[in-house]
């Protein structure tokens, strides 16, 4: 499957349609975890960039993870690796702060 590139208007419009649309961003948060279970990486590292961009920043992840900004940075980028440990921690804060609760479940492929 061919992916398209975002450019940088169209990732400001999803920034903002995220501070705007608290649906819409519970919709990517989702997005971002069902992306990661089902081996997509690093689509699902870009979708949580851009809900901690127009969150809490970078700075404000730091401070709730106890980890460094710029490591986050890296962690979210598209060629970014973070452990599973740095990944609940991301999720965590973003759910929190969305007021969420995540829950996995199966479902039968057709």
């Amino acid at each position: 499957m061919r992916k398209l590139a975002l450019t940088n208007e169209s990732k400001q419009a999803v920034v903002e349609r995220i501070g705007c649309e608290p649906a819409f961003a519970r919709a990517l948060l989702d997005e971002a975890a069902t992306l990661f279970l089902n081996g997509d990486p690093q689509a699902a590292r870009l979708i949580l960039r851009d809900l901690v961009n127009a969150t809490l920043g970078f700075e404000g992840l730091a401070l709730e993870t106890a980890r460094p900004s710029k490591s986050l940075h890296r962690m979210l980028s598209s060629r970014g690796n973070p452990s599973m440990e740095n990944l609940a921690a991301i999720f965590d804060v973003l759910r929190r702060g969305m007021r969420v609760e995540l829950q996995a479940r199966t479902v039968k492929a057709a």
